[in-house]
């Protein structure tokens, strides 16, 4: 069968866990997939090593992927003779994305343009909530259920000219950066890849790594986890923290010496938004959870509910460029796979 420009429709299939499949792609998005590729939009391979899968594989050109799909190793490329692209519903292709795939010279998409923008969402409402001390006087408040002098109690509290720090200028951390600029806040940033001038065009001012935690209000961590950012906010960065100051962490668990973070906001010094932790499910006796100067919410800030058709949209988008013979419009470069989530 052929599209609208007579070329042969490219055989495609979908490549994640079954819940992923149901919740990201819903009956109007796989119609539209059908209309774009030769695909049976209802086979949704969570598993590549069955005959089934392998009859699926062995004509497929394109695998649209999404969570809970299997890495694309050389065993599974070896059934897919034929595969040259990929489409990512979702953020990083650690998972699935192999050396084999860049060796076969495959070309791969992801949606973590799109998947970055309610975690900025959440990342700036966080930011402007925790400079005018919600936290804290929600929790007074609830404790003596009376109203309080807010200026006597916070007279540092508000938005007006507060210091944010930006650790890593990721996808995420620059989207972050461009929605605080309508505030009046001063923007640090510490990302060794990224040049003073860059920074500052992206309107930020550069500074090393222990000012951003001295001089932050709020410092807000948007750093990939890598083996060398594993443990990159040390107990001595947090300890740099001004008393007061917030920590907001929407990139991974592991990048915060969560022990050292938990001394300090247990003492009561500095306060912390966790969306991510180490592990990722705290163990239900962590102190955090019962910790005043701690908000603990559940992996969230990325794409839930009707965020997920946005990363739908993306991959449409870029399942349409691959089809009308562009490249995509937000591909994956191997080269540049050492320094992203």
């Amino acid at each position: 069968m052929t599209g609208p420009d007579h070329r042969p429709r490219p055989r495609a299939a979908l490549a994640m866990a079954h819940r992923t499949a149901r919740q990201v792609l819903d009956a109007d998005v796989r119609t539209r997939l059908a209309a774009l590729t030769d695909i049976d939009p209802d086979l949704v391979l969570d598993d590549l090593t069955t005959p089934a899968a392998h009859r699926a594989l062995a004509d497929a050109e394109l695998l649209v992927t999404g969570w809970g799909c299997p890495p694309l190793d050389a065993r599974v490329l070896e059934a897919a003779p034929r595969l040259r692209a990929v489409v990512h519903t979702a953020g990083t292709v650690r998972h699935h994305i192999t050396p084999a795939c860049w060796e076969r010279g495959l070309v791969v998409s992801s949606a973590a343009a799109a998947n970055a923008v309610p975690v900025a969402e959440y990342t700036l409402a966080m930011i402007l909530l925790a400079n005018k001390r919600i936290l804290e006087s929600a929790r007074d408040y609830r404790a003596e259920r009376r109203r309080v002098d807010f200026n006597d109690r916070f007279p540092d509290a508000g938005n007006y000219r507060r210091t944010v720090g930006i650790l890593s200028a990721s996808v995420i951390g620059r989207r972050v950066i461009d929605l605080l600029r309508p505030h009046d806040l001063t923007v640090l940033l510490h990302d060794p890849f990224v040049t003073d001038a860059e920074a500052r065009a992206l309107g930020a001012h550069p500074v090393p790594l222990p000012e951003l935690f001295a001089r932050g209000d709020v410092v807000s961590v948007h750093t990939p986890l890598l083996p060398e950012t594993r443990g990159l906010v040390s107990r001595e960065l947090l300890a740099g923290l001004r008393t007061g100051a917030t920590l907001i962490n929407t990139a991974r668990g592991a990048v915060v010496d969560q022990d050292a973070l938990t001394d300090e906001v247990m003492s009561g010094r500095v306060h912390a938004i966790l969306d991510v932790t180490d592990p990722d499910v705290l163990p239900p006796g962590s102190p955090l959870f019962d910790c005043p100067n701690v908000l603990l919410t559940p992996h969230i800030a990325g794409s839930k509910g009707g965020e997920l058709r946005r990363l739908a949209e993306l991959a449409l988008t870029e399942v349409e460029s691959y089809v009308a013979g562009r490249p995509f419009a937000h591909p994956v470069r191997p080269e540049r796979l050492a320094r992203l989530a």
